[in-house]
């Protein structure tokens, strides 16, 4: 066997606060925050000077995990376009199954998010939708209908 498991998603953010609060309400537990700095961050990461802070954050679950990191030093470079698309070589999405979309989109538009498109039906299976999340990133939604 060459891995036991995928240990979590990392997200560089720009507000580690505001994108705290954005997963928080989309029901994600916040498992941890830490500084992360010192050789063996800078070997690790192949920058010099490293200095972040992390939020670990735990689905409802236990099982999926995302690590929602802000560089203080060096400071975060932006990707280009600064809004990319979805079709956006690298990173594409993160996926959510919900319970109700409507009522996680409304949540979600307090803190900034926004459609990219509409919420649209998958055969009888599936609700779903992308909205653009904290530092750009596409989280799609998916409520089981039928």
């Amino acid at each position: 066997m060459t891995i036991k498991r995928m240990d979590n998603v990392a997200i560089v953010v720009d507000d580690l606060d505001a994108a705290v609060a954005f997963f928080a309400e989309l029901g994600m537990e916040l498992e941890g925050r830490g500084r992360i700095e010192g050789v063996w961050a800078d070997l690790t990461v192949g920058l010099d000077g490293v200095r972040s802070e992390i939020a670990m954050m735990r689905t409802p679950d236990g099982h999926g995990k995302l690590e929602l990191t802000k560089y203080h030093d060096p400071a975060a470079s932006s990707a280009e376009p600064k809004v990319p698309p979805p079709n956006t070589l690298g990173l594409h999405r993160v996926m959510f199954a919900v319970d109700d979309i409507d009522d996680t989109i409304a949540r979600l538009r307090a803190h900034g998010a926004e459609l990219l498109g509409e919420v649209a039906r998958f055969e009888n299976m599936f609700r779903l939708c992308y909205l653009r999340g904290p530092a750009g990133i596409i989280v799609a939604l998916a409520e089981e209908i039928g």
